[in-house]
């Protein structure tokens, strides 16, 4: 279940990974004590029917007062634990993800930045992680949870009468298929949504860096009608999303209660024909008044998983992409600079080719061509470029600019 592919397609840290694990563990705990405290208003059920049918003495108070002190204290235990484990490390992990993403972004070669634009990379380092944060908090351990706790109570229902637990549980996974089924509808809605979030923050970000132009030319009022066109489509796309994908959630939440009228309806089958007694009909009602309720939460944010997989495919994109390594450690004997045979690239797309001079200490060096033409954004393809006999493709990006500057 939490294998590597689980990883990142949520882009978990190994120590959000963990955390996910824990948050899981004691959602299953916090569900099967919960209903314990379902068997214990049964066993006071059952006494209490003895009582009545068979005129046994009534149940004594201070057992069943134990147990439900002894009920509330590992309630408490349980779901203090729970929240420990799916908000409170989940919050901390978002800090270190934040600053990997940082880190990540500083290490990567120029050329990448030629492709993404500032409010780009602006959404994924606060949007895209702060949806992916709730995703991480509300949705994984509470679902996965609910999934294993409801697991081992289908085992054990099957146990007492399987007509009855078919009966219960047999809107489970049919809600749920439900939902996975129409996934792909609302991974494209949350594309569509995305794309007009992107939209508007790259209006937003070229406002800031053009505000004393559009001043100047007198555009305020032709920007601001172009920026409010873009809220609105952005507004627009996440309504027709939100709706479309409530519609599922909601269709799957009304398939799911319909376990209720099910056991109600096979219940009372059962017992005219003399197959079961009333009081396992009652453990059942019971059952179900709380199996659901694992399942209330994570119903509602389940959309929000599958929406989430834009966000966590744009930040593996930043992971996945090559950073620009080498030796930290340079020391050259002198600041010459030699150009043999290079050649740049945007992506695969070569812009130089064979390129051979010599930048020497105390000159000026210029290089002059039109913008996208590789002056200052190189990317090695087939290379070498040394500093008075260092190699410069064996160093890492930082420790060369340490040595070496330029300026566009």
């Amino acid at each position: 279940m939490f294998s590597k592919n689980f990883q990142r397609k949520y882009a978990l840290t190994d120590q959000g990974m963990w955390n996910t694990k824990k948050g899981t563990f004691w959602t299953v705990i916090a569900n099967l004590v919960v209903m314990g405290g379902m068997g214990i208003l049964y066993l006071l059920m059952a006494d209490f029917m003895s009582t009545l049918t068979d005129g046994q003495p009534l149940p004594s108070a201070s057992l069943f007062i134990g147990l439900a002190v002894m009920f509330v204290i590992l309630s408490f235990v349980t779901h203090l634990q729970q929240y420990h484990n799916t908000y409170s490390l989940v919050y901390n992990e978002v800090k270190a993800t934040r600053l990997s993403l940082a880190e990540r972004l500083r290490r990567l070669p120029l050329g990448y930045f030629g492709k993404r634009d500032l409010a780009d990379l602006t959404e994924t380092l606060m949007g895209d992680v702060n949806r992916m944060e709730h995703v991480w908090s509300h949705v994984l351990g509470y679902l996965y949870g609910a999934y294993i706790s409801t697991a081992v109570i289908a085992v054990c229902l099957l146990m007492y009468d399987w007509r009855l637990a078919v009966a219960c549980l047999w809107g489970v996974p049919v809600a749920f298929g439900l939902l996975f089924g129409t996934r792909k509808i609302s991974a494209r809605a949350s594309e569509r949504t995305k794309t007009a979030a992107v939209r508007v923050s790259d209006g937003i970000q070229e406002a800031l860096e053009n505000v004393r132009e559009i001043r100047a030319t007198n555009q305020e009022e032709r920007y601001l009608a172009g920026l409010n066109q873009k809220i609105d489509i952005y507004e627009r796309v996440t309504i027709q999303g939100e709706l479309g994908t409530g519609i599922f959630v909601n269709a799957a939440s009304v398939i799911m209660r319909l376990g209720v009228a099910t056991t109600i309806l096979v219940g009372a089958d059962l017992i005219l024909s003399g197959q079961i007694d009333f009081m396992l009909l009652f453990l059942f009602l019971l059952i179900i008044t709380r199996v659901y309720a694992p399942f209330d939460q994570s119903l509602a944010l389940i959309a929000e998983m599958f929406v989430s997989q834009v966000s966590a495919n744009r930040m593996n994109e930043i992971y996945d992409a090559p950073i620009a390594e080498g030796v930290e450690a340079f020391a050259p004997m002198g600041h010459d600079i030699v150009f043999d045979h290079v050649c740049f690239a945007y992506d695969k797309k070569k812009v130089l080719e064979n390129v051979s001079f010599t930048a020497r200490e105390g000159e000026v060096t210029a290089l002059v061509g039109p913008s996208g033409s590789g002056k200052s954004v190189p990317f090695p393809v087939s290379w070498t470029v040394k500093m008075k006999k260092k190699q410069k493709e064996t160093q890492d990006i930082l420790s060369y600019h340490s040595q070496a500057a330029g300026c566009s």
